[in-house]
Parts: C-alpha cells; structure tokens; sequence
C-alpha cells in the first residue's frame, strides 16, 4: 500500500525528546521559552506525560528559520 498527500508536517504528538532533537534545545531552556510565550505549550496527554502538537512546533522553526532569530 503506497501511502498518499504525505507531507513533512503530517500531524502527530511530540513526546520532549523529539522536541529536543528538532529545535536543538534542551528541556530547562524548552520550558523557559514556554514560560515567556516564545514556545507552543505542551499538552498533557496522560497523567504523567506531555506532548506537543507537531504542526505548531514545525511552525515555530519554520518562523525562526525565516526570521533569522
């Protein structure tokens, strides 16, 4: 079966150390960004997990990309 309108951004949740690997920050650094607004929020998805949605984190670097900040 040939997969199909498969993109870089399909939808998923990103458990942190994914996170960490595609923004190359750490979890102290991750959670001060969160903390100023300069990062999407995690979302709890059990009781001791979070996640992040990965559409918002492939925006995040897109936009940092883009403005060279």
């Amino acid at each position: 079966m040939q997969a199909t309108n498969s993109t870089p951004a399909d939808r998923h949740i990103m458990r942190r150390d994914e996170v960490e690997q595609k923004t190359g920050f750490k979890r102290s650094h991750i959670y001060n960004l969160m903390k100023a607004g300069q990062f999407p929020q995690c979302r709890r998805i059990g009781t001791r997990a979070v996640g992040w949605d990965s559409l918002e984190i492939e925006q995040w670097v897109q936009d940092r990309l883009s403005t060279g900040d």
